[in-house]
């Protein structure tokens, strides 16, 4: 079920099958919280907002999290009650990704990195209009992905900064990760 205001990658069912209850944890997505939340602040409060939400999504637990979220309010709320209200109606919804190890949410928080990706490639293929081949396709999506990085530099960094998720997803979704004898 999806909403005018909520974006497509963004959607999860409000209803799960009971089959898959245990495997599944739908959530609110982080990112387009905190830009709501910051569409709501005015450019003058934006600095100090963002340092009195920040304990709300990095907190150890859930009732870490409501506590920030009782600073936040006796702060803010009589100014900015639509961001109180905008973070209690997604609360329950939030929870779940407090669940996850710092690392999982690490990545979980830098969706931007790849929603620029794709935002790049579809203005690439939008340019082109079309191609002759699948092979020209791919060609075309390789070197927009190889111009983020002309140098080639970054390779290192980026595999550094993906080792502690990859470790942290193979402990939480042990289950669903390969054994280590298949990599």
């Amino acid at each position: 079920m999806t909403t005018a205001r909520t974006p497509p990658h963004c959607a999860m069912p409000r209803t799960i099958d009971p089959s898959q209850r245990r495997r599944l944890t739908a959530g609110v997505c982080i990112i387009h919280l905190i830009r709501n939340t910051f569409r709501l602040a005015s450019r003058r409060d934006r600095d100090a907002i963002k340092h009195d939400i920040k304990p709300i999504y990095t907190a150890v637990n859930a009732d870490a999290a409501h506590a920030a979220l009782e600073e936040l309010t006796e702060k803010w709320g009589t100014k900015y009650a639509a961001i109180i209200r905008l973070w209690n109606n997604a609360w329950e919804e939030f929870i779940p990704f407090l669940d996850y190890d710092i690392e999982i949410r690490r990545v979980l928080c830098s969706t931007n990195a790849i929603e620029s990706l794709n935002a790049r490639y579809r203005r690439a293929v939008k340019a082109r209009g079309h191609f002759p081949t699948e092979q020209a396709a791919l060609k075309c999506l390789y070197l927009v992905t190889r111009s983020l990085d002309p140098t080639g530099r970054g390779k290192a960094r980026w595999t550094m900064r993906w080792k502690p998720a990859l470790n942290a997803f193979a402990i939480t979704f042990a289950d669903r990760w390969p054994a280590a004898e298949t990599y």
